[in-house]
Formats: structure tokens, sequence, C-alpha cells
């Protein structure tokens, strides 16, 4: 009988293989902040129109100091958690039976299909109308910008899972709800994760705009403050803190996502 012998062959090329060294992102991200900083010391860039990162360092001492950042803090995190949750647990539920039976999927499909497109931010006014301007409002414009994206991701991850894998479970006579919770939901995850990566910058955007819109308190009512007096070392932090705080949420997504996926490894 003739062997075959199998030999592995190492992927040769710097495009694919290998990770990035971290010092590299941190060490372009200093050269921007230094260029930034010289920048705006020396003339090149008027105050008037951007303030140097010190003096935004320094704008976010004083908030800390004054207590103004926990509280407006809190209050962005409480309308983003209830918003991006309900939209996100939602929007799984939906896309799960659009993807699973045929029934709601053309049933569903082209209603989603059809209001996906439509711009979030103009049915706010609408919210406005519907549930006033006390935090209903700002909960519903984060829920609908959430539950499109999840809807499509969920869908669409769903819809990707090796067919193989799901005949194969029904020819060992597994029944329906097995083969969802063995093979169709484990195979789905890594799409629908993707999906909440997409979706928390979304719900953040829906949230800055719901707030600089009618808030009196949370990070969009301090930019929109900020922007009015143009003092725009407080209209940067309050930029900062976005930022900040869309890095937290990824890096807790991360987390959940190693451990969900974690039979991956």
């Amino acid at each position: 009988m003739n062997t075959v012998n199998r030999i592995a062959v190492p992927l040769r090329t710097r495009v694919f293989g290998g990770k990035a060294p971290r010092w590299q992102g941190w060490l372009v991200f200093a050269v921007l902040l230094v260029v930034w900083e010289a920048a705006v010391r020396l003339g090149w860039i008027s105050r008037a129109f951007i303030a140097s990162p010190s003096e935004i360092v320094v704008q976010l001492k004083q908030l800390l100091v004054s207590g103004l950042l926990w509280e407006h803090l809190w209050a962005s995190v409480r309308r983003l958690a209830i918003g991006w949750g309900l939209g996100t647990l939602l929007g799984i539920v939906i896309g799960l039976l659009i993807g699973l039976w045929r029934v709601a999927r053309g049933m569903l499909l082209p209603l989603v299909s059809a209001l996906f497109p439509v711009p979030k931010i103009a049915l706010l006014p609408l919210f406005l109308v519907w549930f006033g301007i006390d935090e209903g409002s700002k909960v519903a414009t984060i829920l609908i910008g959430t539950l499109f994206p999840t809807v499509i991701a969920t869908y669409a991850a769903v819809n990707n899972v090796d067919r193989g894998l799901i005949r194969m479970g029904q020819s060992f006579g597994l029944p329906q709800a097995a083969v969802i919770r063995s093979i169709i939901l484990p195979g789905a995850m890594p799409g629908i994760f993707a999906g909440f990566r997409i979706s928390v910058s979304i719900a953040i955007t829906m949230l800055v705009v719901a707030e600089m819109m009618s808030a009196e308190s949370g990070i969009g009512a301090y930019i929109a403050n900020a922007g009015a007096l143009y003092q725009m070392d407080q209209l940067l932090a309050g930029v900062t803190l976005l930022a900040l705080l869309g890095i937290v949420l990824s890096w807790l997504l991360g987390v959940i996502e190693r451990r969900v996926l974690r039979w991956r490894e």
C-alpha cells in the first residue's frame, strides 16, 4: 500500500501570518499626540479650532474633581446599557426566528430589509413625540439603532452555518432542538459577536445624538453644551470620554467572546 507523506508547508508571507507587536500601535499613538501638542503650542493650529492634549487632560481632571465626570458617565452608561441590552436581546430573537423558521423568514425578512436602510437618527423626533423628552425617547433611539444590525448579523450567522454539520447531526437522529442547541448556535456565535461589536458602536452614536437633543446630563449633553460655548477643551474631553467608553466596551465584549467561544481554541 502506498503511503503519502504529508509535509506541513509553513506560511512564509508577512501579509497573513503572525501578530503585530503592540508597541507599534502605541508608538503611532504617542507620535500623533506629540505632533498634536506641538502644533497647538507653536501656533500652527489655532486654539479656537482645537485644544491641545494637555488641555484636554486638565479638563478631564477638573471633571473628575468636581464629580461631574461620574454624573455624566453614569447617565450615559445607564441609557446605553438599557437601550443596547434590549435592542440586542430583541434582535437576537428576531434574527434566530428569521434564520431558523421559513414562515418567520417570509414574514419578517422583507420588513427588516425595508426598515434597515432608514437612518435611525431621523426617527428621534418621532420618539420625542411618542415618549417625551425623558429617558424613554433616548432608550428607544438606542434600541432601534441596535436592533436592525443585530437582526441582520444573527440571521447571516445562522444562515452561514455549515449545512454539512447540520445534515450530519440529523443523520445521527438528533432532534431539531438538539441540532439548534449543539450545532447551529455554536456555529453562529462568532458572527453574532461580530454583530455585537458593530451594534455597540452604533448604540454609542445614537446615545450621543439623543443626549445632544434632549438631555441635561450625559456625555452627549456635555459635548453639546461645550460646543455651544466654543469651549474646545471641554468638547474634546467629552469626545475622549466617548472613545474610552468604546474601548472599554470593546474590551468587555472581547473577554466575553473568548469565554463563550473557548471551544475554538
